[in-house]
């Protein structure tokens, strides 16, 4: 056993998740490039190794692109996030299964804890590698550190090195990570942005070694105390530690492009209530209650045609996590900024003032949220939970939408939906 008391990080990270997840079932497609566009189609965020070698940028605009892209055989999808969302949980899964505690962080990304594990720790990670490749048939990088941000680093690294060193880098000798942090430009380093790189390149500081070797304190009190953290785990002082619940929401914002222009009020009435249904899911998921209501709608700001947007903010009766409530504020809302002879692009919904259930006093004289509306919205939940998430939900929530977004390379529901199980032949 290793005799370092200091805690052991590992970031688990999937490479090119989306399109790693569209390759699954398009076995012709892995040694093509590959590239998932945004919300209706709008611009690429995500690439594989090939697509990236070819030049592609992460926000290309497709349509610029469009003619490139068929030129060079590269496979385009729309994002669908019922697959990824899926194959997320079973990834999670399988590394659940091997590591003793597990901070899921995004959607293609999990830190665990490996301390206590037997040396070599590299060997853990091999082992998460290969469980979930068995499992999942998604392929991933492992960092180990003593740290959360070493850990990061080190999963950067096995990227770029990967075929030296397997997809697995144990950053947890000194020389080990001088040699990385020599060579890491400071913006790879986790929460470094383009902002705080030109902040630092000002007082010089350019790679991820550079900014380790910083006086931390300093640092904090010149910018952030995030950014004195950040330093301090770079040199291999643990500041943080796994998040096993997800911090709870202060705002929920839903939020986009319709796939084709809405130039009635009935239409964009249809899109902000469809918005409010999948916020207040949300909402009564972290067992908060809206005490403010902001819609907003606007026309696009590119291209012929006259532009408008505009917004509202409504304070319901009283604080609620009921989407029938909420719904009739939006509408309410949307009556009076709605204006004719314009083709809308987008329409937003933001939650605000959100407040945990009992951290507000009532008096006497306020109303609160009745008995029936958290028996009927909890019932509603059950029902969706069980059945899907679209079941059961009000009346001005369509079925199948004329704006809903453009998502014209999508893929099947392979994981989800019966009638688009993955089809195999044998000859």
């Amino acid at each position: 056993m290793h005799s370092d008391s200091r805690p052991i990080f590992g970031l688990v990270d999937v490479n090119s998740f989306y399109c790693s997840c569209e390759r699954i079932f398009r076995p012709e497609l892995r040694q093509r490039p590959v590239v998932v566009l945004s919300n209706s189609d709008g611009c690429i965020v995500a690439r594989t190794n090939e697509a990236k070698a070819l030049g592609l940028k992460m926000g290309d605009p497709y349509f610029k692109v469009r003619t490139f892209l068929e030129r060079h055989g590269v496979a385009v999808f729309s994002s669908n996030y019922t697959l990824y969302g899926e194959l997320s949980h079973r990834v999670a899964i399988a590394i659940a299964s091997l590591a003793p505690s597990v901070e899921v962080y995004s959607i293609d990304e999990s830190f665990v804890r490996l301390d206590g594990l037997p040396e070599p720790i590299l060997n853990a990670g091999r082992a998460i590698q290969a469980r979930v490749l068995e499992w999942t048939a998604l392929p991933v990088g492992v960092g180990i550190g003593y740290t959360k941000t070493l850990a990061k680093a080190a999963q950067h690294a096995s990227k770029v090195w990967r075929e030296k060193t397997g997809g697995v880098v144990d950053l947890r000798k000194p020389e080990a990570v001088e040699w990385l942090l020599r060579r890491m430009p400071v913006d790879e380093v986790w929460g470094i942005g383009r902002r705080m790189r030109d902040h630092l390149a000002s007082d010089g500081i350019t790679t991820a070694w550079e900014l380790s070797q910083a006086d931390a304190r300093a640092m904090g009190r010149k910018y952030s105390v995030v950014l004195e953290k950040t330093i301090r785990e770079l040199g291999g002082e643990s500041c943080m530690d796994l998040e096993h619940a997800e911090p709870t929401k202060q705002s929920i914002c839903t939020s986009k492009m319709f796939g084709q222009r809405v130039q009635t009020i009935e239409g964009l009435g249809q899109a902000l209530a469809t918005y409010i249904h999948r916020a207040t899911e949300k909402l009564r998921k972290q067992r908060s209650l809206c005490g403010a209501l902001r819609i907003g709608i606007q026309t696009s700001f590119h291209g012929d045609g006259p532009k408008y947007a505009n917004a509202s903010t409504v304070v319901p009766e009283y604080p609620t996590d009921d989407v029938r409530q909420l719904t009739r504020c939006a509408l309410r809302a949307l009556e009076g900024i709605y204006r004719s002879g314009y083709a809308y692009s987008k329409a937003e919904v933001l939650l605000m003032d959100l407040r945990q259930r009992g951290e507000f006093t009532q008096d006497l004289f306020s109303p609160s949220q009745p008995e029936r509306s958290d028996a009927l919205m909890a019932t509603m939940d059950r029902i969706n939970r069980r059945w899907g998430h679209d079941c059961l939900r009000t009346a001005a929530v369509p079925k199948a939408p004329e704006w809903a977004m453009k998502r014209a390379l999508l893929s099947p529901s392979y994981m989800t939906d019966w009638d688009q199980l993955w089809r195999v032949y044998c000859k």
